[in-house]
């Protein structure tokens, strides 16, 4: 279903950013530069605090710098550590319906909820209740729903913190594998502090003291 993703390249630009939170003296992000200009699996890690989730939150537009510049031409779609935080209907089919934002037929919609549940390994799971998923699984429904809402990059900001070990893992190889579909243009900007992580990304930075290091290849990837 050629629809179910924009066709652009999703681009996101940061130009001497710098962010601070009232009241607060220290610039939590400080003359921060990054580009993300192609589609891949793109990870930034960082100890608890180093700002990862303000960086996200930036990128979204949630807040804004008080100085340098931002600029995006993505569709951003958001994936947050707690899923139950998120999902907020009792079954799969529900919360995938208020996540499409088109005014399409009723075929389409059953065509687009069967398509992205079996792009997140939940084929089958349209009339299942929430409340019966594990943590991987609600995971991957979020991400279902951002899929469904045509967005072509995606925010995670440390999805696997709750997880156990299999789902980290899942929904790991599920990301992996949406952002290596060349003929869908998608990017995932995943957050983390477990540098196990790492290996699934097509390029690695490291955001310490406000800064964000360039990006490298997971392999050649140095701890500042």
């Amino acid at each position: 279903m050629p629809d179910v993703l924009e066709n652009e390249i999703p681009h996101i630009y940061f130009k001497d950013v710098t962010f601070s939170y009232p009241g607060k003296k220290e610039n939590l992000i400080l003359k921060c530069n990054f580009s993300i200009e192609k589609p891949g699996f793109w990870m930034v890690v960082g100890k608890n605090g180093s700002g990862k989730s303000t960086l996200l939150k930036l990128i979204n537009g949630i807040i804004n710098p008080i100085n340098g510049v931002i600029q995006s031409n993505a569709n951003i779609g958001m994936v947050f550590q707690n899923p139950d935080h998120q999902i907020l209907m009792p079954n799969c089919r529900s919360e995938l319906l208020i996540n499409i934002n088109q005014n399409i037929s009723d075929y389409e919609i059953n065509k687009k909820i069967e398509y992205v549940l079996a792009q997140v390994g939940l084929n089958g799971f349209e009339k299942r209740p929430v409340h019966t998923l594990s943590g991987g699984q609600k995971q991957r429904l979020s991400i279902a729903c951002v899929l469904i809402s045509n967005s072509n990059f995606i925010l995670l900001d440390e999805p696997t913190a709750l997880l156990d070990q299999t789902s980290q893992l899942r929904v790991l190889k599920t990301v992996k594998d949406l952002t290596s579909d060349h003929k869908r243009p998608l990017s995932a900007l995943w957050i983390t502090h477990r540098y196990e992580e790492l290996t699934y990304a097509d390029s690695v930075a490291e955001l310490k003291n406000g800064f964000l290091s360039s990006w490298q290849e997971p392999s050649k990837f140095q701890y500042n």
